[in-house]
């Protein structure tokens, strides 16, 4: 098991949101101690987090960008969640929440993906994911990557929950 993701649910962060953090979110955003521009020139620390609080050149020691980290997920999850009307599994919300963590709420909530996700199109909601590649115009070979681990987790959680719910309409038979 991967030791943020031991971290994460110490800080009593459980199932999608530790699984988004430790395995999606961190991987990809990587980690900068000190205060960055990003590729579209957004202030980021530690694992992507944005604010207005931050200043070019400060730094966070690791506890702090996990503390980060911790609080960015679990907003950011109440925010996507609320977008979201049918039931879905772990592994999908962990592949949106690391979508979300990465565009903004905003981007989630006027996507097509939030509208085929609400109308029950779960296979062609995580294809979608493949189309957000570009930042500031420019196809990101790293964001390819990511958003093609965010649909195979998407997806992986969608045939999961469908077979188990097969499996519980045979057993009512």
């Amino acid at each position: 098991m991967n030791a943020l993701y031991k971290k994460l649910v110490a800080y009593g962060l459980g199932g999608a949101i530790a699984l988004s953090g430790a395995f999606l979110v961190a991987p990809f955003e990587g980690k900068e101690n000190i205060v960055y521009l990003d590729p579209v020139g957004i202030l980021t620390s530690c694992y992507g987090h944005t604010g207005k609080e931050l200043k070019k050149g400060q730094t966070f020691s690791d506890e702090q960008c996990l503390d980060q980290l911790a609080k960015d997920l679990v907003s950011h999850d109440k925010q996507m969640m609320l977008l979201i009307k049918p039931k879905i599994s772990d592994k999908e919300r962990a592949a949106y929440l690391s979508f979300t963590y990465n565009l903004g709420v905003g981007a989630f909530k006027r996507s097509t993906l939030l509208k085929k996700l609400n109308h029950g199109e779960f296979e062609a909601a995580c294809r979608e994911l493949d189309k957000w590649v570009f930042a500031g115009g420019k196809k990101l070979n790293g964001l390819v990557r990511r958003r093609a681990v965010e649909r195979d987790m998407c997806l992986e959680g969608v045939s999961e929950r469908l077979s188990l719910s097969e499996k519980l309409s045979e057993n009512k038979e």
